[in-house]
């Protein structure tokens, strides 16, 4: 999306200032604010998605329902909606933070390297999925425990930026994942 921004942060995780999006995403990224969903349907399976090849970070490689970058002045929610409908075409319902406190700092095979406070929601998809190719090139519903057994048994072919990394194999929150997956399904 044109004209998007990063919200830098300090050390105590205030908000410092603001950084266009492509700027911001080097091999010295500062520390900024994003977020990250986990998308179900109404059978509680995941949405896992393989980012588009023209993608600054992790081209090609698999990784979570969406992420992205809330606006100045644009709640969490509002910022979820948006890049639901702009990376996914879809609708959303049911937003719920999963793990509210998450930080991370990761490094794509490209040099590119994430430096994030990302909080992780889940949200139900109340539409049809039609992906925008500039965002996403490929797309799965998968059960919850296979994707989780997946990662566990290949974590090279994921993102690290899918939120999951405090244990190998384990996303943070994921018992509160499955009790999602089950309450929006």
């Amino acid at each position: 999306m044109a004209g998007e921004h990063v919200i830098l942060l300090d050390e105590q995780d205030q908000p410092a200032g603001m950084l266009e999006k492509y700027a911001a995403h080097t091999f010295d990224t500062p520390l900024h604010l994003a977020f990250s969903c986990w998308l179900f349907n109404q059978q509680g399976q995941l949405l896992v998605t393989r980012r588009s090849l023209g993608k600054k970070a992790w081209p090609g490689v698999w990784t979570n329902s969406v992420c992205g970058h809330p606006q100045q002045g644009e709640t969490f929610e509002q910022a979820v909606t948006r890049r639901c409908r702009f990376e996914l075409g879809v609708e959303i319902s049911d937003i719920a933070p999963v793990h509210p406190a998450f930080r991370y700092r990761a490094v794509a095979p490209n040099g590119i390297v994430e430096n994030e406070v990302c909080p992780v929601y889940a949200a139900r998809v109340v539409s049809e999925v039609q992906p925008n190719d500039d965002e996403v090139m490929d797309y799965q519903w998968v059960d919850l425990a296979t994707m989780l057994s997946a990662l566990a048994a290949t974590p090279w072919a994921f993102s690290r930026g899918w939120c999951w990394k405090r244990k190998i194999g384990t996303p943070p929150g994921a018992d509160r994942l499955c009790c999602a997956s089950a309450r929006v399904s």
